[in-house]
């Protein structure tokens, strides 16, 4: 139901990015804004991983620095059948982690020392395994081609609004909607592009879950990780944390409550871990 939930919202950035280059009247201008767009995600998407394990100064590790951490990552990717990722550590007191690369075999881990503190071993497990499973899901992809959408949408926006401004829109009678339809459109379609990419976060996380539950075996495990995560996380919040890389982590690493689920990168925590609890019982 995610992959298919991720398709379905994927196909509706393509409408909108259609619907959008009618909108400017011709496909030029959908074309410019989808390249800069891609451009800029494909920058991101080739070195993100050095960049955002460099900005919250993550720093490798062997087996011989943390041998049951690191053996415990290297089992996960065994069962997972995946490359063994490179394993960071993060010197942060707020309880966290990710996964970045941008595919499997350039893939890496990182977890906060404030994680491997909270956690019981079967508990950090879990998370791990969720970690693994974005890598074997390739939502570092996903999530770039939904950002490159998006990112090209609000450029198209951009666009339309100023072609409004000076006069550019094509007349009523010309099917174009005139001034106002454009500058409508130029405010609501990136509006709801920035709304579906965040609902393509959200069901890679459902999805990460419960790929990451099946790998580790231990649905509960995760859900209770997940529960002291998020109490914890909230009262020591990450001091380097930037909300461009919020939605990496497996709970967001940011302080204070969502203002709307619509425009959160993670589901309602409560859904996330009733939904490993009836993995459980299931």
């Amino acid at each position: 139901m995610n992959r298919l939930k991720t398709t379905l919202f994927l196909s509706l950035l393509t409408v909108l990015m259609v619907l959008m280059g009618s909108a400017i009247g011709g496909k030029a201008g959908m074309l410019f804004a989808f390249f800069m767009a891609a451009a800029m995600n494909f920058f991101s998407y080739w070195f993100s991983d050095k960049i955002v394990l460099k900005m919250y100064g993550a720093q490798e590790v062997g087996e011989r620095d943390h041998p049951a951490f690191y053996g415990m990552v290297r089992r996960l990717a065994r069962q997972a059948g995946l490359p063994m990722p490179k394993v960071y550590i993060i010197p942060d007191d707020s309880p966290n982690a990710f996964a970045t690369g941008r595919n499997p075999a350039h893939a890496a881990v990182a977890a906060t020392e404030g994680i491997l503190r909270i956690l019981s071993p079967e508990e950090l497990e879990g998370v791990m395994a969720h970690e693994l499973a974005h890598v074997q899901n390739r939502d570092i992809l996903i999530g770039t081609i939904a950002a490159t959408f998006a990112g090209a949408i609000s450029m198209i926006g951009n666009m339309l609004q100023w072609g409004a401004m000076l006069g550019a829109g094509r007349d009523d009678d010309e099917g174009g909607g005139g001034v106002v339809g454009s500058l409508v459109m130029a405010i609501i379609a990136p509006i709801a592009a920035m709304l579906i990419q965040m609902a393509v976060s959200r069901s890679r996380e459902y999805l990460a879950d419960e790929s990451g539950a099946q790998l580790c075996g231990q649905p509960l495990a995760l859900a209770n990780a997940l529960r002291k995560l998020h109490s914890t996380s909230q009262m020591i919040p990450m001091q380097a944390a930037q909300p461009a890389t919020a939605h990496m982590f497996i709970v967001t690493p940011l302080s204070g409550a969502s203002f709307l689920k619509l425009f959160s990168t993670h589901p309602p925590m409560e859904e996330r871990i009733a939904r490993l609890e009836a993995m459980a019982r299931g």
